[in-house]
């Protein structure tokens, strides 16, 4: 939990200094672009974390690696990050700073989670939905998942609905567990 609220609370320090920059389509893109290198390649941020490597050799790289790729306010977040012993939670920040800026363009992004591919209709049905919901944009990744049994889950920003057959069992099995027989 502890994690989340680091992430959290960096993504929305930069998301307010990259609006009053006036980069926010810049940040989007850039940032979008650093997050999709580490997950190819975590060489990189492993290094960055690397305890037994000093602050100013990980800051040099930064500086060198980024320098001229990415816009200055992001490289100085970056040696923020690296200062304050926070770029194990990069990821994560950037993936919520990301969710910021596509709330601020009116897109929520959601996941759902069923036990069968969804066809057109499902699928814009759902769209319709949580668009409804939300009063965003929604995009929607479907995830086949047949241990869910049927049903399905949605995950949309911090928020699971649980409505696959799978939980509804456990909880009825709970229900009947608390039931006394006499």
């Amino acid at each position: 939990m502890l994690a989340q609220e680091v992430a959290r609370k960096y993504a929305q320090a930069l998301f307010m200094a990259v609006q009053e920059k006036g980069l926010i389509d810049i940040a989007y893109e850039q940032l979008e672009d650093l997050r999709k290198f580490i997950e190819k390649d975590n060489t990189l941020l492993n290094f960055l974390k690397a305890p037994q490597v000093l602050e100013e050799n990980k800051i040099a790289l930064m500086r060198d690696v980024f320098g001229k790729r990415l816009e200055r306010l992001f490289i100085e977040f970056l040696v923020v990050l690296i200062v304050k012993h926070r770029m194990a939670h990069l990821a994560k920040i950037i993936d919520d700073f990301i969710r910021l800026v596509e709330a601020e363009k009116g897109i929520a992004r959601a996941t759902v989670i069923v036990a069968n591919p969804l066809d057109d209709d499902q699928r814009q049905n759902l769209i319709t939905r949580l668009a409804a919901k939300t009063d965003l944009t929604v995009q929607l990744e479907v995830k086949v998942d047949a241990g869910i049994l049927g049903g399905m889950i949605v995950i949309l920003h911090d928020e699971i609905i649980d409505g696959s057959v799978h939980h509804e069992l456990e909880m009825i099995k709970k229900q009947l567990a608390k039931v006394k027989v006499v």
